[in-house]
């Protein structure tokens, strides 16, 4: 008997080490049969657990679908808790999911007719397989044991009653909506520690950014989540709570699932589903109700922000930017980190041509964890910062007192801290500009404004000139038109000179005419001009002033000049300038200014109209003619 018990112990004791913590497997209330399929847009496009609250089958994700499990939401809200083949590309419209007879659980994808196996590692071949209530899509054999199930194999999320098992891994989703490998990954590693690593990083404490600190040196630990909503760490061997991470509730709500998934962001968190009692399809919305950080410690999440950028909190609310010097590789996908934004000058030529391509920037309370080629130490960060900036193979300096450590690009963990000054070498000329030869004339380098007062200010002072232009144009003309008054004033005020006798505009009385024009006695000549006014001039005796005019461009002109030698041309242009100014329409008058402009040869002189009006305004120096 009591050897009996002995073995009885052992098996029980084997049991516990290989199983661990294992909970009661929910019952299949709904067995799926041999020869089942699932289309992704024919009904039935998902087998579904007894309860309704889980779905196992295909679920849209991009342009095609994938295979997984999801919580059932209302209004087709799905909560995907696992996916099988997950980085596999989405499947189309005309693949299936089979329940061969064979026992096999298969993807036959596209019309190709490509097929994968989801239950590839299954120790035999299966007679059933069920959905559970708990979440987990299990296979059996014909003596009703499982020989496969989902929850060996998790992917970011643990339900309840299931169990990370030492050594085991869950990784987050790319995004919301694509669930593919993402960046992030927790391990309930060999020691007893469940730690956060960023995706392909080596299990060192380096590279952690959270971690339980549950380690052992002689037992294997598991992460255990009950029905009950407590997250625990729990010895393998003895069963024993080592620390819950999150205690149970009191609310023993049966209708409530409990999930822990390693969130899009990198923060492990658990949430709560509670289903209507009448409808279990119906869940509320998730409720959170703990995680490994809080929000506001996001910037602690190694990686959050890719290589060569930082993250910062804006209104608590984390958002990564660029270093000096780099720029965004996708300004939509800020993960993907940032890349130099100049072209680096290289090691060759002299030391004083490379560092004229470079300045230092500087950023006080920056930190970032990774490995220097150079850890030297220094007594000021000014020291610091022009070994930077002379060494060509640096990209950046970190001053930690009484330290400089120098590093090349890409940097990542770039983080706040309070006792150290970065330095980040940025270039101050573009790829073209080096490679002009000496002959051709280097461009200044280009200044970008970027403060409010700065731009206020250059305003300003555009403002300022254009006024002044302005002004100045003003008074220049305004001198130009009193020089050129003054001018006509001096002409007109001198007689030294026939031709410039008598400029300005007068009434003479019909004797005065008669007397200036020897009694009306001179004929019209046959000049180009005098024939313009022919006709017109003889429908009248008060027009024999006009006639007059005329005769001095024609053959007579030397008569009435008295011998005296002069311009003809010049003669001519002013008596074209006298009868613009007899016009009988003011409109027709030249201004003053026009007067000196043709007076002066500057204005071309057009043939004037012929005057109708008997009011006739000629040139005073008409007098002097006789």
């Amino acid at each position: 008997m009591a050897s009996i018990f002995t073995v009885f112990f052992l098996l029980s004791i084997m049991s516990l080490t290989l199983g661990g913590a294992q909970p009661q497997q929910k019952q299949c209330n709904q067995k799926i049969s041999l020869g089942s399929s699932l289309n992704p847009t024919t009904s039935p496009t998902f087998w579904l657990s007894s309860s309704g609250q889980f779905a196992f089958g295909f679920y849209p994700q991009g342009n095609g679908f994938m295979v997984g499990i999801w919580l059932v939401g209302t209004d087709n809200n799905k909560t995907v808790v696992w996916t099988a083949n997950r980085d596999d590309s989405p499947v189309t419209s005309n693949s299936t999911l089979d329940l061969t007879r064979d026992g096999k659980l298969r993807l036959r994808a596209d019309e190709q007719g490509v097929e994968k196996l989801i239950s590839s590692d299954a120790t035999e071949s299966a007679s059933s397989a069920c959905m559970l209530d708990n979440g987990n899509f299990v296979l059996y054999n014909k003596n009703g044991s499982i020989i496969w199930e989902s929850f060996s194999y998790p992917t970011d999320t643990i339900l309840g009653g299931q169990i990370l098992s030492s050594g085991a891994q869950l990784f987050s989703s790319s995004s919301e909506t694509n669930h593919s490998t993402g960046r992030y990954r927790l391990k309930m590693q060999d020691d007893g520690n469940l730690v956060l690593y960023p995706v392909n990083t080596v299990d060192d404490e380096s590279e952690a950014y959270w971690s339980s600190d549950t380690s052992s040196k002689s037992f294997k630990f598991r992460l255990y989540l009950n029905y009950s909503g407590a997250l625990e760490i729990i010895n393998s061997t003895s069963m024993e709570r080592v620390k819950a991470l999150k205690s149970p509730l009191a609310d023993k709500n049966t209708n409530t699932i409990y999930r822990a998934t390693l969130v899009v962001d990198g923060i492990f968190r658990l949430y709560s589903h509670a289903f209507d009692k009448a409808d279990k399809q119906n869940s509320s919305s998730p409720v959170h109700l703990w995680s490994a950080l809080t929000d506001e410690d996001l910037c602690k999440v190694k990686g959050f922000c890719g290589f060569n950028s930082f993250c910062t909190l804006n209104d608590y609310k984390p958002y990564c930017a660029c270093l000096p010097g780099t720029q965004f590789v996708d300004p939509n996908l800020e993960s993907l980190g940032c890349e130099r934004n100049y072209s680096e000058a290289g090691c060759g030529g002299g030391h004083k041509d490379y560092i004229a391509n470079y300045s230092m920037y500087s950023k006080e309370n920056m930190f970032w964890q990774d490995n220097p080629y150079a850890y030297v130490p220094m007594s000021t960060k000014e020291e610091c910062s022009n070994s930077c900036l002379e060494d060509c193979n640096c990209d950046a300096a970190l001053f930690k007192d009484p330290y400089c450590q120098r590093q090349k690009l890409p940097l990542r963990y770039v983080r706040g801290d309070t006792n150290s000054v970065a330095f980040f070498k940025v270039g101050i000329r573009s790829a073209e500009s080096r490679n002009e030869t000496s002959s051709t004339p280097k461009k200044p380098p280009l200044h970008h404004v970027t403060t409010k007062k700065a731009k206020v200010q250059i305003i300003v002072l555009i403002l300022a000139f254009t006024t002044f232009s302005c002004l100045a144009l003003g008074i220049s003309g305004l001198y130009a038109f009193k020089i050129r008054a003054l001018r006509y004033k001096r002409l007109k005020e001198s007689e030294t000179l026939v031709l410039t006798k008598g400029l300005a505009l007068n009434l003479f009385s019909y004797d005065e005419l008669k007397r200036a024009t020897n009694g009306f006695k001179h004929e019209l000549g046959k000049g180009s001009f005098g024939t313009v006014y022919k006709g017109a001039l003889y429908k009248s005796k008060k027009l024999v002033a006009v006639k007059r005019l005329e005769k001095l461009v024609e053959d007579e002109l030397d008569k009435i000049m008295g011998g005296e030698e002069v311009d003809k041309r010049t003669l001519e242009n002013m008596v074209k300038v006298g009868l613009w100014c007899i016009q009988d329409e003011p409109i027709l008058r030249p201004s003053m200014k026009s007067v000196v402009l043709m007076l002066e040869g500057i204005t071309d002189i057009s043939v004037p109209p012929c005057p109708t009006n008997v009011s006739i305004r000629i040139p005073k120096f008409l007098n002097e003619f006789n």
